[in-house]
């Protein structure tokens, strides 16, 4: 293989898919010390990857700007660039031609009819059950790396660690003390724990462990943070929307973090926090792979979820009617999420 000094890695989309890529750069600079890695992804997640030891560079995609401004913008800055390599984690049709557009020698993506002529090396699945991070291995493969790196990172600097830290007390939060996190939104409606068990576990952490309870939300939880607020008996702190690298910084400083499957959880995962994941309609052995073999008991992370035939049923918004409509969800008790929490707080 001629010698590789530009590597382009690309996963478009999502908060949480991007933090699930981190592995694989480890495992791209442990193969290519001396290589230039650049991340292209959104603009919001991709900041995530900020002060990441494996990436040099990052190249983001403005969502909020139109395509045909945007678009042509960011293909002209990857040519320029003269990749090497060219890693398409997300090989829909727009990063298919984006990857192309770099004119690396090395185009990896998966296999698809029409647009997979675009890569130089076609990525089949083999059809074996894997966790995400698994799954993006495959990716580098043809490249001569198996896998090897399994945790997830996102990397903070010590000034935001100490403004995150200033920012809870600002908000009336002892960093000092125990605090417990909980993100009750999540993109779909079936991937939702019910409100109101958040609300009653607000009431148990308060009550059984006397640790702070702060509630994280995203651009349209405001209406389940008030109910829950509403509903609630013991002392809360619900904090605003804030950006998401300081987001991570505020998650870092907590003890337990509960959340449904969503960016937030694998954020919090990333920085070190123990994670407890509430999963309904998802796969856990997919998209939580943050237990044994790739982590040990001590890092305290776990996935809740009910058994069921329909299971996983991938909806984004339940069909079932009835007793049946989220049965997933209300199958997961209040008391069974809180006696997580206290676990991993002892």
């Amino acid at each position: 293989m001629e010698a590789i000094r530009r590597i382009l890695v690309t996963r478009m989309k999502y908060i949480g898919d991007v933090v699930l890529t981190t592995p694989i750069l480890s495992a791209l600079r442990a193969r290519f010390p001396e290589a230039s890695i650049a991340y292209l992804g959104d603009k919001e997640a991709v900041s995530l990857l900020e002060h990441h030891p494996c990436v040099d560079e990052i190249i983001p995609f403005d969502f909020s700007r139109p395509t045909f401004l945007e678009q042509p913008k960011v293909m002209m800055a990857l040519r320029s660039k003269r990749f090497d390599v060219a890693i398409d984690l997300f090989s829909n049709p727009r990063t298919a031609l984006l990857t192309y557009a770099t004119g690396a020698r090395i185009r990896i993506g998966k296999h698809s009819r029409g647009r997979g002529s675009l890569y130089t090396h076609q990525v089949r699945d083999d059809g074996r059950a894997k966790t995400a991070v698994e799954f993006h291995y495959q990716y580098l493969a043809p490249l001569g790396i198996a896998p090897s790196v399994w945790k997830t990172e996102i990397a903070l600097t010590s000034d935001e660690i100490r403004e995150a830290r200033n920012y809870l007390k600002w908000q009336d939060v002892d960093p000092d003390k125990p605090i417990v996190g909980l993100h009750p939104g999540a993109t779909w409606p079936a991937k939702m724990w019910p409100w109101e068990r958040f609300a009653d576990l607000v009431d148990l952490i308060g009550a059984k462990t006397g640790a702070q309870v702060v509630l994280t939300q995203g651009p349209r939880d405001g209406h389940l943070i008030e109910k829950i607020s509403c509903r609630a008996v013991a002392p809360m702190f619900p904090l605003p929307l804030v950006p998401l690298r300081q987001l991570a910084a505020i998650l870092a400083q907590l003890n337990v973090y509960v959340a449904n499957d969503n960016g937030t959880m694998h954020i919090a995962a990333a920085v070190g926090t123990k994670t407890v994941g509430i999963f309904g309609p998802g796969e856990e052995n997919i998209w939580f792979p943050y237990g044994p073999p790739y982590y040990d008991a001590a890092a305290g992370h776990i996935a809740l979820r009910k058994e069921l035939p329909c299971h996983p049923c991938h909806l984004d918004i339940c069909t079932r009617e009835g007793d049946g409509f989220m049965e997933c969800m209300k199958l997961l008790g209040v008391r069974e999420v809180f006696d997580a929490v206290r676990e991993r707080l002892s």
